[in-house]
């Protein structure tokens, strides 16, 4: 299996090519891990300007040699490639899985809103200097490879699904690129964002038109959460619940996505 991995956000962190790719040799050896050159540039915040990282994303999408593309981190800036890249996706990239999770989400959520390839929330290569990285990783490549289903987050029942970072799925309402999520169980995740700041983003979900049929929300890991000052007050879950009300949804609990060691696997749709 031959995989595509890229940078399509922020600078990325070479430094993890080696350490990965000794693990996936070691661990999963029909996978040839092939990194574009791109991951090592830098542009500012971003791993190469736009125009490079657009360019390096059309290359291997459109390439019929490439069976995934995996992404090598988050950050910011996926986003500000979908108009030049959606309209010159060719037949290879419509064959392919597209494996990344944060700010990758902008990303998954727009070639899911026009079924090209499949979208799927996971770890990325990135995630291989966490405690027990490896482990994360193999969640990854192992779904990939060999369709190990114990990568998959563990409470994915049957229905469609899709799970994003809050920050990305609020950005995505009212654009284009949001896709139609009607019946999805729908999960959500945050790292690094006052309390405040994520009730923002949950009004504009709970009052998010687009959102109204959904099946349901689920809440990932919310990580490093930056100090409120007066203290919130509220606890996480509440919040949500309070929120899915306003939305006229379920809140059908916690699940493990995230920028955490425990993120799995989560295929757009049904896994």
């Amino acid at each position: 299996m031959r995989i595509g991995v890229l940078a399509a956000s922020s600078v990325a962190n070479p430094d993890v090519i080696a350490p990965v790719s000794a693990f996936a040799a070691v661990a999963y050896p029909e996978i040839d891990l092939i990194f574009h050159p791109q991951c090592y540039a830098q542009d500012g915040h971003f791993a190469g300007s736009d125009a490079v990282r657009a360019a390096a994303f059309l290359e291997y999408a459109n390439d019929p040699a490439f069976d995934a593309i995996w992404f090598l981190r988050g950050g910011y800036g996926s986003n500000r490639l979908l108009a030049t890249i959606l309209p010159q996706l060719g037949p290879a990239a419509r064959t392919k899985t597209y494996l990344g999770y944060s700010d990758v989400g902008f990303l998954l959520g727009a070639l899911y809103a026009r079924r090209i390839g499949r979208a799927v929330h996971g770890p990325m290569a990135s995630d291989i200097r966490r405690r027990n990285g490896d482990a994360t990783v193999a969640r990854a490549l192992g779904w990939l490879a060999r369709g190990d289903r114990a990568g998959l987050e563990p409470g994915l029942d049957g229905r469609p699904a899709a799970a994003f970072n809050l920050s990305i799925l609020a950005a995505l309402i009212g654009t284009p690129y949001l896709p139609d999520l009607a019946d999805h169980v729908l999960i959500v995740e945050e790292v690094s964002e006052a309390m405040y700041a994520i009730d923002r983003m949950l009004f504009t979900l709970g009052n998010a038109t687009q959102l109204r049929s959904i099946a349901g929300v689920r809440l990932g890991a919310v990580t490093a959460v930056k100090e409120n000052e007066p203290d919130w007050g509220e606890p996480i879950e509440e919040m949500m619940v309070r929120w899915c009300r306003d939305l006229g949804v379920p809140y059908l609990g916690r699940a493990q996505i995230g920028h955490t060691q425990a993120n799995h696997v989560v295929p757009f749709g049904v896994g």
